[in-house]
């Protein structure tokens, strides 16, 4: 049985837990920082993708145990990985206000398109096992 789903869905987790401490810490402790920074839309940005992301690694890995497959493991890697770079360039740049990590957050949407396109491919190329 593929038990990558177990990594995924531990890591969707991970995700969903921390975007919820970060989205009640950016609207109740940040408040003041973030609009005097003109850059509360940017954490709002961060932490929604943060955790739309959370419940689609969840999907994922729903998914993947579903089918039986360890093919959408790495796609739910790349997925974990774009996303922590995104929304995290993102939320250095709307608390701390230093701009070079708006050059950051597109490697971390690029990296979420390609594990977009990976749980595309893998399913699209899934086939039953014979029985």
């Amino acid at each position: 049985m593929a038990e990558g789903f177990k990594t995924i869905a531990v890591l969707g987790a991970l995700l969903g837990a921390t975007g919820v401490a970060l989205g009640a810490f950016g609207a109740h402790g940040l408040s003041a920082v973030l609009e005097a920074n003109g850059r509360a839309a940017t954490f709002d940005t961060a932490s929604r993708y943060h955790l739309i992301h959370a419940v689609a690694l969840l999907g994922i890995a729903a998914l993947a145990a579903a089918l039986n497959t360890s093919t959408l493991t790495p796609a739910g890697l790349v997925l974990t990985v774009g996303t922590v770079i995104f929304s995290g360039a993102l939320y250095v740049l709307a608390i701390f206000d230093l701009r070079i990590m708006g050059a950051v957050a597109p490697v971390g949407g690029v990296l979420m398109v390609a594990g977009w396109v990976w749980v595309l491919v893998a399913v699209l190329r899934y086939t039953p096992p014979v029985q």
